[in-house]
């Protein structure tokens, strides 16, 4: 048995416990109740405020029955608690997410009125959105179609996307958290080469493509740096 299963380890963050991802799951649990009663004997003569620990447990991805028990061990001492459980490898289904949220979709649909198409990653519409119909997506929206509806970039909270073209027709223009209705105070200024963004005082703003090194220089830098008017 390895006697070394569960080590603790000290960081300027706190405190954080190391799993050894090549032991066997019973030996981890060995080890870390023996240092958890270790841990414990020492408290009781310092009496220290509650702990909490951060568990890594390297490149072993532990099962939601094995994550209860850990939790479990640390609930049952009223000195330790778990801050965290994380390790160096997702799940299928995690992986399969951020691959999708890293592609262009290309959607050429209809969105009519109260329906609701929700993407992960960045969008290239090429359809038609009726009014009363939404778009949302995670990433940025480039409008090549037509909008009558509403277009929502950066779901939930992300500030930094935006919506690209030409979308004067649209109810409302959403980024992240922050929405502006669009009317004649300011479809006048969007046209085919419009950026639609939030600016430093959280705002919607709008700018010409031609500015979006200013506006998101990762972004431009992510297209090759080069940008058609």
């Amino acid at each position: 048995m390895q006697e070394d299963a569960a080590v603790l380890r000290g960081t300027k963050d706190g405190y954080r416990i190391i799993l050894d991802d090549q032991a066997s799951v019973k030996e981890i649990f060995t080890s870390l109740k023996k240092l958890l009663d270790s841990l414990q004997s020492q408290s009781e003569f310092s009496k220290p405020k509650t702990i909490s620990f951060d568990i890594k447990t390297g490149s072993r991805l532990l099962s939601s029955e094995n994550r209860s028990k850990i939790e479990k061990m640390f609930a049952d001492s009223k000195s330790f608690q778990v801050h965290k459980i994380s390790s160096d490898v997702i799940t299928k289904e995690k992986s399969d997410q951020l691959l999708e949220e890293g592609n262009i979709h290309i959607l050429d649909n209809i969105i009519r009125n109260g329906q609701q198409v929700e993407i992960q990653g960045d969008v290239l519409f090429l359809g038609k959105i009726h009014e009363g119909g939404k778009l949302i997506a995670s990433g940025n929206i480039f409008v090549f179609g037509e909008v009558k509806g509403i277009v929502q970039a950066g779901v939930p909270n992300f500030e930094n996307k935006m919506i690209i073209g030409d979308v004067h027709t649209a109810q409302q223009v959403r980024i992240g958290e922050q929405f502006e209705i669009l009317d004649d105070t300011n479809t006048g200024k969007i046209h085919d080469g419009t950026v639609i963004y939030v600016n430093d005082l959280h705002v919607i703003d709008y700018a010409k493509v031609e500015d979006i090194k200013e506006i998101n220089p990762k972004f431009f830098n992510q297209i090759g740096g080069i940008v058609n008017g």
